[in-house]
Parts: structure tokens; sequence; C-alpha cells
């Protein structure tokens, strides 16, 4: 059995959809499935079981038999959470739980950490484990996924493979459910059919043009891919980037929104909020050298294709992978 954590949300259940894909389907998805927002990601999805967040840990640690690979996505995800305990408790201990389940069942692991971990980038975007203790992260949510990767690299007892991955800006299907947390090509959709215009953040930095701050945007498609041949292949264990490897600006991304509406660009430049000005990430670029050493060999979604292909086929008809 693969369990997939976080299979409701956005990227699990993208995970979900691409395993069923391969024709796998002896699938175990942990989420808290009490949402009704979420329920259209996994209903009609394959799979053998559903458990509760909640009743997991206690599951896995009987039923260490069964399991032969964990995929942990669940987390929370909100930047803004100002909440240490939640974090902690969501973030960091239930993945420690996790992970010293897999170390003493001899289950391999890939985990979700986060580009937020790279803050403002004063150290490059390079998945270096030997800087991962340098790094400084600009809110709570990131603190905690880099104080698990921290945690993980110190360990002596481990799962027999295990991979942490630091996600970009990922976009795509099944995202309905996050509200304010959903990408900037859902919000830009939503307001080209409202307002038939995208308001983008002014730059605050002489270095850059309004909106010219850059983003590795990378396409959920791409995230569940590069899943698929982690699980397929034993590579080295450690902490890896997962990002398309190429930093967009967020014009770009509002001008592909509107191509894929056959709309004219019509963008408005508003001021970027006081509270999140000094901390405003201006440029983020995942070094993807890591990753393709290993042998992955397939190529990344531009985002010209990854816009088009979620906006005509998912956001126009509101469909779901």
């Amino acid at each position: 059995m693969i369990v997939i954590t976080g299979a409701a949300g956005f990227i699990g259940s993208c995970i979900v959809s691409k395993f069923n894909q391969q024709g796998v389907t002896n699938l175990i998805l942990v989420d808290d499935f009490s949402a009704e927002n979420k329920k259209q990601n996994y209903e009609i999805k394959l799979f053998y079981q559903k458990i509760n967040r909640d009743e997991f840990i206690n599951w896995f640690q009987n039923n260490t038999n069964i399991v032969d690979y964990i995929i942990h996505i669940g987390a929370r995800t909100d930047t803004t959470e100002k909440s240490v305990d939640v974090l902690n408790e969501l973030n960091l201990n239930y993945t420690k739980a996790i992970w010293e389940i897999c170390a003493t069942s001899n289950t391999p692991l890939i985990y979700a950490s986060s580009a937020a971990t790279y803050g403002l980038g004063e150290f490059g975007y390079v998945d270096d484990e030997t800087k991962i203790n340098s790094l400084k992260p600009l809110n709570l949510y990131g603190e905690s996924k880099n104080d698990f990767d921290k945690w993980a690299l110190s360990q002596k007892q481990a799962p027999p493979h295990w991979q942490g991955l630091k996600f970009f800006n990922v976009y795509g299907p099944n995202e309905y459910h996050k509200g304010r947390m959903a990408s900037v090509i859902f919000h830009s959709f939503h307001q080209i059919k409202q307002h038939g215009k995208v308001k983008l953040f002014k730059s605050h930095n002489p270095n850059y043009t309004d909106g010219g701050q850059l983003r590795d945007f990378v396409y959920v498609k791409d995230v569940a891919s590069v899943i698929w041949y982690l699980y397929k292949n034993t590579i080295k264990s450690g902490i890896y980037n997962l990002g398309s490897g190429k930093a967009r600006t967020f014009l770009d991304l509002a001008k592909a929104t509107f191509n894929a509406l056959n709309h004219e660009a019509n963008i408005e430049f508003v001021d970027t909020p006081i509270d999140i000005r000094d901390k405003y990430q201006y440029f983020t670029e995942a070094n993807m050298q890591k990753l393709i050493a290993t042998g992955y060999r397939q190529s990344f979604t531009t985002l010209e294709e990854g816009v088009s292909d979620y906006v005509k086929n998912y956001l126009n008809t509101n469909t779901y992978f």
C-alpha cells in the first residue's frame, strides 16, 4: 500500500491522479475529509481506503506491515499562519512521527518541504544541505519547514531512502478550495472574468520594474511527475528543489492568462501592502541540477503551456484533475 497524506488537498490530490493514471490504485488517502469544498478533489479517484489525519499516526504504528511507501504532502500551508503551536503540531511534530515510524519499519518516505525556507535568497536557491542551518525564512510557515529539514538531516536513524522536496510556486488544477492562498493564476483568471483586468503589485525595489518581480512557477502536473519518478527510482536520500528551474515575471504570468482567455491584456498596478513589503521576495528560481543529476529527464512545462492548459481545460470548465 502507498500512503498519500494531504490527499484531499491541491498537490496531494494531483499526485493521486498521477498514480491512478499509471494504473496504481492501492492507495491509502490521509487528510481531514470533513471539508465539503475539497470533496471533488478525491471523490472520483481510485483508492483502497481513507483515513482521517488525526487517526493516521496510530493506524500507521499498528499497520506498518502493509505500508510500502509514504508520500507525506499534508501540512498547514497557510504562509500567514501566526500560531506556532498549530505549525509545530501539523508541520513539525506530525512529520517527525511519520519519519520515526518509517525509520523503524524500513518504509521509504517522500515529504514536502518548501522554497519558503530560502527566505530572501541570501544564500541562493541551491539545494545544498550544508547551507540549511544558515537559511532565514521570512515567516513561521517557512521556519516550520526548515526546522523539520534540519531535524531530518541530524537524525542517525532514517527511512531506508527518503527525499524532502522544496516546492516552489506550484499552480494548477484542484486548488479551488484554497481561497486567498490559491495561485496568482487562479486569482488572475477570476479577476479577468469579473473585472476584465488583473491587479499586480507595484515594485518597491529600484532593481525591478512594476510586474517585473520574478518567481519560479511550477505546474502541479510536473510536481506529480517528479514524485512518480522518485517512487519508481531509488535515488540518494536528501533534500531536493522542485521548481521549473526558470524564473518568470508576474507580468509574463498575467499576459499568459489573458492569452489563454483570448482577452487583450489589461493590467493595473497597486501598492504592495505595508505589512508584507519588507518581506516581499523579488526573485526565486530553483536550481534543479541536483534532481537532474539523479537521472530525471522529463522537461518542465513552460509558464505559457501550463497556464494555457490550466485555464482552458480546468478553470474555464470548473474541471478537476
